[in-house]
Formats: C-alpha cells, structure tokens, sequence
C-alpha cells in the first residue's frame, strides 16, 4: 500500500494516470503525454507507476504503449485510484 501511496502522491504521475483512464488501452505512448518534466523525468515517473502496478507498459516498434490497470489496482485497493485521480487537484 506504501509503494501505491507514494506512487500518487505526486501531481505529475496523477496527471499520466487521469490521461490514462480516458484512454482506450495501449493507445498512448510515454513521448504523447505534454508533461512539464524533461524526458529523463518523465522515465522515472512512468517507472514508479510501473514499479507500483499502477500500469502496464509494452513496446511495440519504437514506442511505449501504456495502460492503466485500474482494475487489477481496485481489486487489491478498492476506490483508491477513484479518491485520487477521479477528481482534480
């Protein structure tokens, strides 16, 4: 719970998991996301989402295709994501 806890703490990994869930799965690639981070940063956030089982990544030619695993994540921590990416900051 800690790791998930830490994981949404911060406003710009909130953000990549909102675009997320308006998105149909694997259809958005980590370079889509107009983030106010550099590209070395925007790494590291999409690890700690990974690293937390926040979502899934997967390559496909030169791309990184993301999902949400919201519903693996309601099911070991029901309303969780829906207390905090559910509504704005």
């Amino acid at each position: 719970l800690q790791v998930a806890l830490d994981a949404l703490a911060d406003p710009v990994r909130r953000s990549i998991l909102r675009d997320l869930a308006t998105h149909d799965d694997w259809t958005r690639a980590c370079g889509t996301f107009d983030l106010p981070v550099t590209k070395a940063t925007r790494s590291h956030h999409f690890a700690v989402l990974r690293s937390a089982g926040l979502i899934e990544q997967r390559d496909e030619g030169a791309r990184r295709l993301n999902r949400l695993r919201r519903p693996e994540f309601d099911q070991a921590f029901p309303g969780l994501l829906a207390a905090t990416i559910d509504r704005a900051d």
